[in-house]
């Protein structure tokens, strides 16, 4: 198949981009790694008549460390991320999500701004901000937006961009000593969207779980935080009973529907399966074993 006819844009500055897209909200599709829109307009599910291309925006490509935090330009690949110390070691949830997406050659193609703005559900990089309480920062014409990662995810593919801005920046805040993280998810085959996933983040202070940050993926129309799984592990050891109370807390927070791939009731399950398994991973990796 080949998609309806429009025009393209290339701009090569953040100024640039914003201006054309002003110019052509709501027809306008910005283009970052194209993983998810150009297959879409080759079905004819996605139709926009002006496409405007952010690969030749260098400016929007960096991992910048920010002392507390890292600032990841939009257009950064997630094979760059994946190939980064300073995530590997600054923000480790972050990059055990990248080694989750897809196959080499997606990770190649496709970029932190690209998913997250794709707010596909079952993607890893939603549910990954989502439980790192990222900043999302976005860009129009009227000046720049910093929008939390809470409050930016709408529905499926529908997030909280005006037609007018542009995702520029994704802010993640650093780990505080004691820390482990994990991203577990289950797929019917390697590099499958997940059926269900769970970014785990966990700090301790001796055995006690201090703080703790859990979001899913594959289990509803958006990332789902997983506050009630949190509150069973919060301020108390992580233990076998804490677990399964987490993990059934996990089931009862998914809303997930029915589709050729699972039934709902199977994904909820999935969900607390992994919740269970991201909390003793991340454990571990925090010197925390059961």
């Amino acid at each position: 198949m080949k998609p309806a006819p429009f025009s393209h844009h290339a701009p090569t500055s953040v100024p640039e981009a914003i201006h054309l897209l002003r110019e052509n909200a709501p027809e306008a599709r910005v283009l970052a790694g194209g993983q998810s829109l150009v297959p879409m307009m080759n079905f004819r599910l996605a139709r926009p008549t002006v496409l405007i291309d952010l690969n030749r925006v260098a400016d929007l490509a960096y991992i910048r460390d920010g002392g507390d935090h890292l600032a990841i330009g939009a257009m950064t690949r997630e094979r760059t991320i994946e190939n980064s110390d300073l995530v590997r070691q600054d923000c480790p949830l972050l990059y055990d999500a990248t080694l989750n997406i897809a196959h080499l050659p997606i990770r190649t193609r496709g970029t932190i701004g690209g998913s997250i703005a794709n707010a596909d559900p079952a993607a890893e990089y939603p549910a990954t901000v989502l439980a790192l309480d990222a900043t999302l920062v976005a860009q129009s014409v009227r000046g720049e937006r910093r929008i939390a990662a809470a409050d930016f995810f709408d529905g499926v593919l529908s997030t909280t961009l005006e037609p007018d801005e542009i995702l520029t920046e994704i802010v993640v805040p650093k780990p505080p000593a004691g820390s482990g993280a994990a991203f577990v998810e289950i797929s019917r085959r390697l590099g499958d969207f997940a059926l269900a996933g769970v970014a785990a983040q966990i700090t301790f202070d001796e055995n006690t779980v201090t703080e703790v940050r859990l979001a899913a993926c594959g289990v509803g129309a958006r990332p789902v935080r997983l506050t009630n799984a949190e509150a069973e592990i919060r301020n108390g050891e992580l233990t076998q009973d804490s677990l399964a109370r987490a993990g059934f807390a996990a089931s009862g927070e998914s809303d997930p529907d029915d589709d050729v791939h699972a039934t709902a009731a199977y994904r909820r399950k999935l969900a607390g399966v992994m919740t269970r398994r991201a909390l003793v991973k991340a454990g571990e990796r925090a010197g925390i074993s059961l």
